[in-house]
Formats: structure tokens, C-alpha cells, sequence
């Protein structure tokens, strides 16, 4: 049979065998106006007052958005969060890229992200963490580390924040808090919200809130400097907006993850011998930093000693850029990386999403079909494929004819469980 995995911006056609299970969350459609269930959303928010009722005209606005690596509709979020307040002067707006521990964006990304209008009348700024002359202190962590944000955040009169809810690897889910830690966090408080026991938690997980430490943390430093207001929204598979949470960050946000969650957890009655998934396109799949998401989606379902194969377009590297190629040469296995990492002194920036993709290959293999060179996939140790076809092929020698498959053409936008096994926060 076909199905079609979410692939860069064209998506990809894959023949797989008729008794292979295709996991998919729940379609829902777009709102029937999604800038005018927008603009309802922030005239009747949750837990707050309407949006331009809390804002006066002479405050400074600051609005952070999530970076180019996340599928967020800034281009509409944005347009119509300053459309609102439209008693407030464009010259007293800030617009703040989330980049965490990302990479710039050219105008030109911006201009894509947001529209060319935004990026001419409104100031726009790149986050970032490593430049101590754009943070301000703000406290200290419970969890041992002084809180550093953006400056302009922290001293803005009115503080926004945008996002898109999905399911995360280990923050659960994203959107709400994560907007702020670590999107304008800076680089000594993102690396205490990743380190080693932090993402080593088994509470840290796909589809948990509740006492998991990552979102613990992300909570405890927004409160330190809150956002008076977030907007957030859901999205489908064509990345059209199914819903918006927009109001007070912590209510707002907890509706938006129930929501998520309901519609997006899917019960498998077993594991498979090979799962399929994919990165959910672009932007998500821009780098293979950012694919250990869907190799961590399909990790939930594959059997110990399985075969994860992932289809992940990578049109921008490893990356080049950050510390995540780095690290992955410093130890020979996956074992060996995970070693390093768990040591105290070891400490280096990207060294969460190594962690992640370590403990995932001493599981079970990985397979990368990308357009990335071999050298570099096997550099990553992971597998290098030019056919998913070809390679399922190849494992029937491996698990026989009648190997068990999965696919999860949405690739990290399902969160699949296996009924029996000790699920954290199913219900």
C-alpha cells in the first residue's frame, strides 16, 4: 500500500507492505477563519482580560516568536496581535526571534516567517544566549542556576508570547513556557534546563506535564518574569490552525495541551519489529539535530533491538552550526556518548539532543534517509539509506517475512503508547 510521510515542503510517496500499521493522530480541520477565530481568541482569552484592554497606548510591547525551525504561523499570529492593539504606536513594538540556542535568521527568513510588512515597520531582533550584553538576570533557579533573559523581554511594559502546541520528546509538550525557556533564556540557564539528569528523567517524555522537570523549571522562570499574555495555536498536517489558547500562560496553556493530547496519543496493542516516521516536514526537518524528534516518536513503538528508519530532508546539514556534530565524534558507540554525557564535568551546549539520540540507538538501529552525504549520516552513527523501499527489503533477512511494521508518516506530531507497558500520564 501507499502513504505519504511528511518530507520537506514536498512530502514523499512510500510503498509499504499491505499489513504495516499507519499511526496517525486524529485529522482536524482548519478553522473555518482562522484570523477571525485569531482575533476572537484574544478579545475573549482564557483566565485574562481581553488583549487590548490590558495594553495602553504609551507601554513598550514586547512579542516573542518561536525561530524558523518550528512550523508556527507567525506570519499570521503577529499581524494579528498588532492589529489589535492598534492604539499602541508600531515604533514602541518588539518583535523577539526565540532562537534558544539556534542560529540567526536572515531578513530574508523573516521575511518568509512573518511577512514583508512586519519586517519593514516593526523591530525585530535575534535572540541570543551566548551574548551576555542582550541578557538580564532575573533570579535564581531551584534547580541551581541564575536565571538570564532577553533584556528587551524583561524590560518591556507588556510581554507576548507566541507558539505552537505539539507534543515534545522530553519538555511533553511545547508552546506555553518554552516560548520563553529556553526560546530567550540565556545559554548558563539553558544548559541547567538540559543537562544530563534533567533529560535522563523519565518524567522528561512525550505527553507529560505533571512533575516532569523540564516543564517544572520552564514554569518556575517565567514566573520569574511572566508574559502577560500568551497566544497559541494547534495545527493539522497542512499546518493549517485547528484551535487557539490565548490568556493567561499557565491555564492557557494546560487547555491547549489536554487538547493536543486527546487528539494526538494513539494506543498501539504491541511494538514492531521496524517503525517509519518522518520529522513533519518543514521546517522541522531542516537539520538532523532537529530529527532525533521523530527518531524519539517512533523509539515509543520499536522493539528492543528493532529498526527505526527516518525520513528527514535535512536541506540545512547536521547543522553547521552549534556544538551537536561535535560532540557525536568525541566516543566511538552510542553507549560511549552516553558515558561521556552523564559525567558532571562534561558540559558543552547541543549536548541534549546528543543524549536523546544516543539512548535511542543503544535501543535499537537507525536509518536516515536525508540528503545528506553517507559520510556524514555514518559520522553520526546512524545508517545512511537511499531507499526506505529497498532497505525494508533488506531487513526481512533480519526479522523475517513476517516482520512487523509501523509508520507514522506525522512522524513527531503523534505520540504513540504501547497499552500495557507503564505509560506516564495517559489517561
Amino acid at each position: 500500500m501507499q502513504t505519504t510521510l511528511l518530507y520537506g515542503k514536498e512530502n514523499m510517496t512510500l510503498n509499504v507492505p499491505d499489513h504495516s500499521q499507519v499511526i496517525e493522530p486524529n485529522h482536524l480541520p482548519a478553522l473555518p477563519d482562522e484570523i477571525k477565530g485569531l482575533r476572537q481568541s484574544l478579545r475573549n482569552p482564557i483566565g485574562t482580560a481581553a488583549l487590548k484592554r490590558m495594553v495602553k497606548a504609551t507601554d513598550k510591547v514586547a512579542i516573542v516568536i518561536s525561530d524558523i525551525t518550528r512550523p508556527t504561523p507567525n506570519d499570521k499570529l503577529v499581524p494579528v496581535i498588532i492589529e489589535e492593539l492598534e492604539h499602541v504606536p508600531h515604533e514602541n513594538f518588539v518583535i523577539i526571534n526565540g532562537t534558544g540556542t539556534h542560529r540567526d535568521q536572515t531578513r530574508e527568513e523573516f521575511v518568509q516567517m512573518l511577512g514583508e510588512w512586519v519586517v519593514d515597520n516593526i523591530k525585530i531582533i535575534n535572540h541570543q544566549c551566548h551574548n551576555y550584553a542582550m541578557l538580564e538576570n532575573v533570579g535564581k533557579s531551584t534547580f541551581g542556576c541564575d536565571v538570564y533573559l532577553n533584556k528587551e523581554y524583561v524590560n518591556a511594559d507588556f510581554r507576548i508570547v507566541t507558539g505552537f502546541i505539539e507534543p515534545h520528546f522530553f519538555a511533553g509538550f511545547s508552546g506555553g513556557p518554552k516560548g520563553i525557556m529556553p526560546g530567550i533564556a540565556g545559554i548558563e540557564t539553558i544548559m541547567t534546563f538540559h543537562n544530563a539528569r534533567m533529560i535522563g528523567d523519565p518524567l522528561s517524555t512525550w505527553g507529560n506535564i505533571e512533575n516532569n522537570p523540564l516543564q517544572d523549571m520552564a514554569r518556575e522562570v517565567n514566573g520569574m518574569c511572566k508574559p502577560h499574555f500568551i497566544l497559541n495555536v494547534t495545527l493539522n498536517r497542512e499546518k493549517e490552525i485547528t484551535n487557539v489558547f490565548a490568556g493567561e500562560l499557565i491555564e492557557a496553556h494546560n487547555q491547549g495541551c489536554e487538547y493536543v493530547k486527546k487528539h494526538a496519543m494513539t494506543k498501539c496493542e504491541k511494538r514492531f519489529d521496524v517503525v517509519i516516521t518522518s520529522n513533519s516536514g518543514y521546517p522541522l526537518d531542516q537539520n538532523l539535530y532537529q530529527a532525533v524528534k521523530g527518531m524519539s516518536a517512533a523509539h515509543k513503538i520499536v522493539k528492543k533491538g528493532g529498526t527505526i528508519i527516518i525520513a528527514s530532508e535535512c536541506s540545512d546539514g547536521l547543522p553547521n552550526h552549534g556544538h551537536y556534530s561535535d560532540i557525536l565524534k568525541l566516543a566511538q558507540t552510542p553507549q560511549d556518548i552516553l558515558d561521556l554525557i552523564s559525567d558532571p564535568a562534561f558540559k558543552q551546549f547541543d549536548q541534549w539532543q546528543v543524549q536523546k539520540q544516543a539512548s535511542i540507538q543503544v535501543w535499537a538501529d537507525v536509518y536516515v534517509y536525508s540528503l545528506l552525504t553517507e559520510e556524514q549520516v555514518k559520522q553520526a552513527m546512524l545508517h545512511p539509506t537511499k531507499s526506505i523501499e529497498n532497505t525494508l527489503d533488506e531487513l526481512k533477512e533480519k526479522y523475517g517475512e513476517n516482520m512487523t511494521i509501523a509508520v507514522l508518516p506525522l512522524g513527531p506530531l503523534t505520540i504513540p503508547y504501547i497499552e500495557a507497558e507503564t505509560i506516564v500520564n495517559t489517561k
